[in-house]
């Protein structure tokens, strides 16, 4: 069984053995191999325009605001103030768009090491790659781990949005990342990263989740609902200097005609709080971690 065979695009992988999803293709609009990683575009029946990294959907045109609109409002909306900003990965420009919508958001840094997913993104995702042009935006094509250390005590917030521990991203979910996180950010900070699906990897979910509780004084695991994503969800691990912090209450609360005009179609209050609330086995596992 090929990953692309017969007008469908099957993500095969070993990290969510026994299982796969598929999506009808109707034409393949980029493939390459960059220096770290195979990059494709795939115009799909039903689901709009998808970017493939290594063989795995990062996102689709149909569903992909869920992920982005989560994974930058649920910490931006857990700091009191965040200014300051710093992505890792990110390269479609999906975190990018949604961060700079929030208002008290004054410059963001963004990191991605393979300029061959800007490019692409650029090329053929308009609807995400539009974040990459912001003005409070500053992009640098490099390793996320040496901007890091170059800027200590330098961010309010800092998001990780990676591809899964595959290839470039393996480094992303070690202790060390948590650790070279806390020391750039700014008193009070919050970090977001990335961390799984408690149904199809709970043990990577729960290492990821121990990592950041050894480094941050508090630490929480959300989750989202993204249909194309394995098993349909995704899950984020959030950690913050604040050890009074509350992730489960945002700090800030949007009115609905804030919400309409910042374009968001999947986060608002209840929907942050609710992100928190997890299913007693997954809850238990994260307690033991």
């Amino acid at each position: 069984m090929n990953s692309l065979k017969t007008g469908w695009f099957s993500e095969l992988s070993d990290l969510w053995p026994g299982m796969c999803l598929s999506l009808q293709v109707e034409k393949v609009l980029h493939s390459e191999k960059s220096q770290y990683q195979d990059v494709m575009v795939l115009e799909t029946k039903n689901h709009g325009k998808a970017l493939i990294l290594d063989g795995i959907i990062q996102c689709t045109e149909a569903d992909e605001f869920s992920y982005q609109e989560m994974i930058s409002f649920l910490p931006l909306c857990s700091h009191p103030n965040p200014k300051k900003v710093l992505i890792v990965g990110g390269g479609d420009g999906g975190v990018a768009r949604e961060v700079a919508k929030h208002p008290a958001v004054e410059a963001i840094s963004q990191v991605e090491i393979d300029e061959a997913v800007l490019k692409t993104s650029r090329q053929h995702l308009p609807f995400m790659s539009c974040g990459l042009s912001h003005p409070k935006l500053s992009v640098h094509v490099g390793d996320g781990f040496k901007f890091m250390a170059e800027h200590r005590n330098a961010f309010d917030v800092i998001i990780t949005d990676s591809s899964d521990p595959v290839g470039p991203a393996v480094s992303l979910f070690q202790k060390s990342y948590f650790e070279l996180m806390c020391e750039a950010l700014r008193p009070g900070g919050v970090v977001c990263s990335q961390a799984g699906t408690v149904w199809a990897g709970l043990d990577h979910v729960c290492r990821t989740f121990s990592h950041c509780r050894q480094v941050f004084p508090r630490a929480a695991y959300a989750y989202t609902s993204v249909p194309t994503y394995p098993t349909g969800q995704i899950g984020y691990v959030m950690g913050s200097l604040d050890k009074e912090i509350n992730f489960k209450e945002p700090l800030r609360i949007f009115s609905e005609d804030e919400l309409d005009k910042m374009k968001l179609r999947y986060y608002n209050a209840d929907v942050h709080r609710a992100a928190f609330v997890l299913p007693r086995f997954a809850q238990k596992a994260l307690d033991a971690a």
